[in-house]
């Protein structure tokens, strides 16, 4: 088969399109011929060098992909042949074909392509395992999303609005914000222009937001406790804004609220499967009752991955950046 190679980390063109061995699925695994994947941040930060694959994991990037499946491992129940999957990986995604703990595997929602469903488990599995599996947001309570425009943001309007939330978002242009109010987000912040911490405050008559997904980290530390209201959760996702904050605990005692940080990657089995079922029993309706959209920026041919890279890293697009392999173009 051919992947997405990375000979030497570096800039989009160190992604090598090379002829390498096809996967071989393990006990308990499944074969997929990859339709599509897509692009996360984390691939850049192993394209870079910075992100390494957990042990045992496909040395290729990509974290999500949909397709077909093409061979079953030993000890696989519930899956055959011929299904139309989508799946949240620990790499391998930028190949033709890839090999999937059949426990993150999730079948293509009713109503959605193949192709467009590379988009979802990556951002579904982020959103749900954060905004509501730790952080518990409720209905009538108000959610600040950073990068509303992203993969992660649209996914997280969507959900949170199909459940009776508020939703604040910032972004950094008139577009990208126009993009998250079609989607049904309430709140809209120009990161470049205003201040996310008093425009929550005014817009919630000073409460502040119950629950924040927050992917850029030491950056907005302090302004996102400060943004916090009392009972308030904060869920880090990211690191673009750097690794290493002040945070007064004061504040936080005094709000009575808690942070968490989390990411999926190398998180065990086991954790991986039960929120890929919680998003199957929890998400995957909203697909076919059409409160959820996959938000697809463009596709970009998969041997073509250094192009849909700089793509992602100038921040140009709103949604998802797919790659799409022969045979699923």
């Amino acid at each position: 088969m051919h992947a997405i190679t990375i000979p030497e980390p570096g800039g989009p063109e160190a992604l090598v399109w090379d002829e390498v061995p096809d996967p071989v699925p393990g006990a308990g695994e499944v074969l997929v011929e990859v339709a599509a994947g897509a692009v996360n941040r984390a691939d850049i930060l192993q394209r870079q060098g910075f992100y390494e694959p957990p042990p045992g994991a496909s040395p290729y990037p990509g974290l999500e992909c949909s397709g077909r499946i093409a061979g079953i491992g030993p000890g696989v129940t519930g899956w055959n042949v011929g299904d139309e999957v989508c799946a949240l990986l620990s790499g391998g995604g930028y190949a033709e074909k890839v090999a999937v703990p059949a426990g993150q595997l999730l079948p293509v929602p009713q109503g959605v392509g193949l192709t467009q469903a590379a988009a979802l488990p990556e951002v579904a599995c982020t959103v749900w395992s954060n905004v509501f599996m730790v952080a518990h947001l409720r209905p009538g309570e108000t959610l600040l999303v950073h990068g509303g425009s992203s993969g992660i943001g649209t996914m997280a309007i969507q959900l949170a609005k199909a459940v009776g939330a508020r939703v604040a978002v910032t972004a950094g242009t008139k577009e990208k914000l126009q993009a998250c109010a079609e989607l049904g987000a309430d709140i809209l912040v120009n990161y470049r222009e205003q201040d996310f911490v008093e425009e929550v405050r005014t817009a919630t008559d000073g409460a502040g937001a119950d629950v924040i997904l927050d992917n850029m980290g030491a950056k907005y530390l302090e302004r996102n406790v400060k943004t916090l209201a009392v009972n308030g959760r904060l869920a880090i996702i990211g690191m673009q804004g750097g690794v290493k904050g002040e945070l007064n605990i004061g504040a936080l005692l005094a709000k009575r609220a808690a942070i968490s940080a989390t990411s999926l990657r190398a998180r065990p089995l086991e954790e991986k499967a039960a929120i890929v079922a919680a998003v199957r029993e929890h998400v995957w309706p909203l697909f076919a009752d059409g409160h959820l959209r996959p938000v697809v920026d463009r596709e970009v041919p998969m041997r073509d991955a250094a192009a849909a890279h700089r793509v992602v890293e100038e921040s140009g697009h709103v949604g998802k950046v797919l790659l799409t392999t022969p045979q699923g173009a």
